[in-house]
């Protein structure tokens, strides 16, 4: 019961700590006077004028993912929404602001992207978020190779759109935790609105990992392979494509104040990566739905 309560209180202090990172970005863009925009507000007047208005939503989504890549089971836990939206302009507007949809965007909990720059077609900035660790007592499979923790994740992305698809690139570090290199990931994706409520993202793409990065999640030390209570042999991969993906996700506006948001993502883990004796598959199924509510400002 001991064990159940301090993990309970660890994820929860995992997800206040996201809580926190994302708030701060929210205040450095409020404070600048930046223009940020995560969803869209329906009302008349959005598509007869320009709207002088700011807001903040706030709320929370639940998440569903595999105990850890490879796991063929899932765990469940609860991740903070902040959706910030600044000075936002009329949809008829041909601008930047028109254009852009945001300067924060989810691409997953260790990928919030903050475009620094750019406009209708390059853009480029920060990213962060926090990366999962991994506890030997998750599966049978990893009793005796100890735990891997989670950390704080920094990097920088770069993005570039043409007609109706954006192509990027992202460069994704843990800073603290257990060390475990970088990450590269490519991403194609495409925005359609299906409605003046609703609108839908379809992403593809894949991640390149360093060697340090594939033996920290799923190599297997001589240490490991002796104190393994599965008899896991020892594994060396070599950095590489980790894995391709397919995710979309999509926003509905309930109200002026409530947005509901969801996504799901499919991953299969190719090469050296799927080959690890921890995998149990390398079909890797994910999912969020949560629900936020906006307050505003300058009305």
């Amino acid at each position: 019961m001991l064990v159940g309560f301090a993990r309970h209180v660890s994820r929860v202090c995992v997800n206040l700590t996201i809580g926190v990172v994302c708030a701060a970005l929210v205040s450095v863009f409020v404070g600048s006077g930046a223009y940020a925009q995560a969803s869209s507000v329906d009302g008349p007047a959005r598509s007869e004028t320009t709207v002088a208005k700011s807001s903040v939503g706030v709320g929370a989504r639940v998440v569903i993912q595999p105990k850890y890549e490879g796991s063929k089971e899932s765990t469940v836990f609860w991740a903070p929404i902040v959706l910030p939206e600044l000075a936002q302009k009329s949809k008829k507007e041909n601008s930047v602001y028109s254009k852009v949809r945001s300067r924060i965007v989810y691409r997953g909990l260790d990928d919030i992207r903050i475009r620094v720059f750019g406009g209708d077609k390059f853009q480029a900035g920060a990213t962060t978020g926090w990366i999962s660790g991994r506890s030997q007592d998750s599966a049978d499979l990893l009793k005796g190779l100890g735990d891997i923790d989670g950390g704080l994740t920094l990097g920088a992305y770069a993005g570039y759109t043409v007609g109706a698809f954006t192509i990027d690139a992202a460069y994704i570090e843990q800073l603290t935790g257990t060390t475990a290199g970088a990450q590269y990931r490519l991403g194609i994706e495409t925005t359609r609105e299906i409605s003046d409520r609703a609108e839908i993202t379809v992403r593809a793409g894949t991640t390149f990992a360093s060697a340090e990065f594939m033996q920290t999640y799923f190599g297997i030390t001589p240490t490991q392979s002796r104190e393994s209570q599965s008899g896991l042999p020892v594994y060396t991969p070599d950095g590489g494509i980790k894995d391709v993906f397919i995710a979309v996700g999509g926003s509905y506006d309930v109200s002026e104040h409530w947005v509901i948001k969801a996504g799901a993502r499919y991953g299969r883990l190719l090469g050296e990566a799927a080959d690890s004796p921890i995998v149990q598959t390398p079909n890797q199924l994910s999912g969020n739905v949560g629900l936020a509510y906006r307050f505003y400002w300058n009305r």
